[in-house]
């Protein structure tokens, strides 16, 4: 492919929402075809599987990513050469990575070298004029806005023009990519010096552009007609914070800002309220997700190396006053199980979710109600392992990984260990090893406690790739009235956005 073919062209990103209804192959196909055939020139695919599909189904120039959570790295655009290099074998005339100046699992210049050694051209996805200088420098292809607002602070509503004309003084080779909902501002992005402008939600997550439409409407009407269903959920991690709107188990529309790791609640919640401007008026209720406990309203943290969090803060009492409408929280990982339990692997029934990541979480769902308070804390229960002198998610979680892996002389985070296990080196699959035996007697031992119809397994770690299978072959029983039933989890980082919407909305 060369550059030429896609100059002063119209590139359409083929994402669904992840978990929408039409979030399926044949859809990603459908969204292509109609693409080319309304005159785009090339598409923007994210994953393998859509990748292929859309491969088989035209020749167009594609873009490729895949977007991945890790632990421990906030990159999740193509963040490994293993997901880059299968990016080209899938088809991908271009894969793009997060070019950021973050921690990250691949440094940019090793990306790009192994897309370029595929003959493949790299793209470096940007947040900033250093990021695409960084990029070039390594030798990139092509340099994108994509990244644009979304590595700290509030997101901004409108596309950087200034950045496409800045990054325009190092290269001729300016995708301008991101929040570009309009044709006026397709065709400033091009006045501005893009080499290509490439257009996602407007046109292909349904979903995102309703809702804009929506929430402008009921700003002008002023009343609640638009929908008593629509709630603003707010899900507070470690590293990110994701804020969303939510309406009948589907995130309409999201964006994730940092969690400032020297700031506080109240710092948190204002950052937060800025960010949600966007859909003033439209949402009824809002549900607030946060790694912690939280009782009456109040939220403490229980283990200040996940985030650290003062004791009784009126964390509800604090949202309503900022956001003009009843509030109530939970447990992420509680409200993470019930979005499961509803909507995803739960499938309704009895069940217990299990999240594997920088920390480990749970959540219980029996008799079709959820178990709030501290039922489903796995990550802190105490056993013989440390005396009882350390919570058990300090021996299991992506902290451990990466601390056990210095510890062998290593110098990697969990992402790293676990593509050093994916290439066969012994000491990663040992470190992976230990992880899952410690999960797979967690997981019996939830079997024993609840005897759950499925333990539903998610986060980052433990989905990642041959974990939960790992867990499968280290169960003291596995098979027969005693042994557990381990899924993963379907509704990824967003399990905890769905969760507490519902529950905000339901009278449980």
């Amino acid at each position: 492919m060369q550059l030429a073919e896609i100059h002063g062209h119209l590139m359409v990103s083929c994402q669904p929402v992840p978990g929408g209804a039409m979030d399926r192959a044949d859809m990603v196909v459908g969204f292509a075809l109609a693409a080319l055939a309304g005159g785009a020139r090339a598409l923007r695919v994210e994953s393998l599987p859509y990748l292929r599909a859309v491969r088989a189904a035209t020749a167009a120039p594609i873009v490729g990513i895949v977007k991945h959570d890790l632990p421990d790295t906030p990159v999740r655009i193509t963040p490994t050469i293993e997901e880059a290099v299968a990016l080209c074998e899938a088809g991908a005339d271009i894969v793009a990575v997060d070019a950021t100046r973050r921690p990250r699992p691949a440094s940019v210049p090793d990306l790009i070298a192994a897309i370029q050694a595929r003959g493949k051209l790299a793209m470096a996805d940007c947040s900033d004029l250093e990021d695409a200088r960084a990029a070039l420098a390594a030798g990139a292809d092509i340099v994108g806005t994509t990244l644009s607002g979304y590595t700290g602070g509030p997101e901004p509503t409108a596309p950087d023009f200034a950045l496409i004309r800045t990054m325009r003084t190092l290269t001729p080779h300016v995708i301008a990519e991101g929040r570009i909902h309009t044709p006026e501002q397709a065709a400033e992005a091009l006045r501005c010096g893009a080499f290509t402008v490439v257009v996602g939600s407007a046109l292909t997550r349904t979903e995102h552009a309703t809702s804009w439409f929506a929430a402008a409407i009921a700003g002008v009407a002023g009343t609640d007609d638009e929908s008593p269903a629509t709630t603003l959920a707010i899900d507070i991690g470690g590293t990110k914070i994701m804020v969303g709107l939510v309406r009948g188990g589907e995130v309409i529309d999201a964006l994730t800002v940092p969690t400032a790791r020297d700031g506080d609640p109240a710092a948190w919640l204002d950052a937060i309220a800025t960010s949600a401007t966007r859909w003033a008026g439209s949402y009824s209720r809002a549900g607030i997700a946060v790694t912690g406990l939280v009782s009456d309203g109040h939220w403490s943290g229980l283990n200040p190396a996940i985030l650290g969090v003062p004791r009784d803060y009126p964390l509800v009492a604090a949202a309503t006053e900022r956001f003009g409408v009843p509030v109530i929280a939970a447990n992420d990982a509680q409200a993470a199980a019930w979005g499961e339990h509803k909507y995803g692997a739960g499938e309704r029934g009895d069940m217990v979710f299990l999240t594997v990541s920088t920390g480990i979480g749970g959540g219980v769902v029996l008799g079709g109600r959820p178990r709030l308070g501290l039922a489903g804390h796995f990550g802190q229960l105490r056993g013989p392992s440390s005396d009882g002198a350390t919570p058990f998610e300090n021996d299991v979680s992506g902290r451990f990984i990466a601390a056990t892996a210095k510890a062998a002389g290593h110098d990697t985070d969990a992402a790293g260990v676990f593509a050093a296990a994916q290439r066969g080196e012994a000491w990663a699959s040992d470190i992976v090893g230990a992880s899952a035996r410690h999960i797979a007697l967690l997981c019996q031992d939830i079997q024993f406690a609840f005897d759950p119809d499925r333990i539903v397994i998610g986060g980052g770690i433990g989905l990642a790739p041959g974990f939960l299978d790992r867990v499968r072959q280290q169960l003291p029983f596995t098979q027969g009235r005693l042994a557990p039933v381990l899924v993963p989890a379907r509704l990824g980082t967003r399990a905890g956005l769905v969760g507490i919407a519902d529950l905000a909305q339901s009278k449980l």
